[in-house]
């Protein structure tokens, strides 16, 4: 019988992280803060096992006000990053971003 599991790890980014495969927490997290069961959850994570999926949510009930200033910190951290990529766009987004522009063709 295993008893010294640890299923939430940061890694080197500062992001929590659930289970071997590092599925992150922050799905799991929203997740259960709209009502979703862990059985639900499990089904959006199958890369997670029940049990890791079990274990992040206690994690995130034992870390409640941690759990919510790391959230606050990860949408803003997506947000500089969107914001980045607008300002920098890959060559493909330009190109997709003009055929969009562009009127259709009426050729088959």
């Amino acid at each position: 019988m295993s008893t010294n599991n640890q299923y939430v790890k940061t890694d080197e980014h500062g992001v929590y992280r659930v289970g071997k495969l590092g599925v992150m927490l922050d799905g799991i997290a929203y997740a259960f803060y709209e009502g979703d069961s862990a059985e639900t959850i499990w089904q959006q994570y199958p890369s997670a096992t029940l049990e890791e999926v079990y274990g992040a949510i206690a994690f995130i009930l034992a870390n409640r006000a941690e759990i919510e200033n790391y959230l606050k910190r990860q949408e803003q951290e997506w947000e500089r990053f969107k914001a980045e990529c607008d300002k920098n766009p890959s060559p493909v987004v330009e190109r997709l971003r003009r055929l969009r522009l562009q009127p259709a063709s009426n050729n088959p």
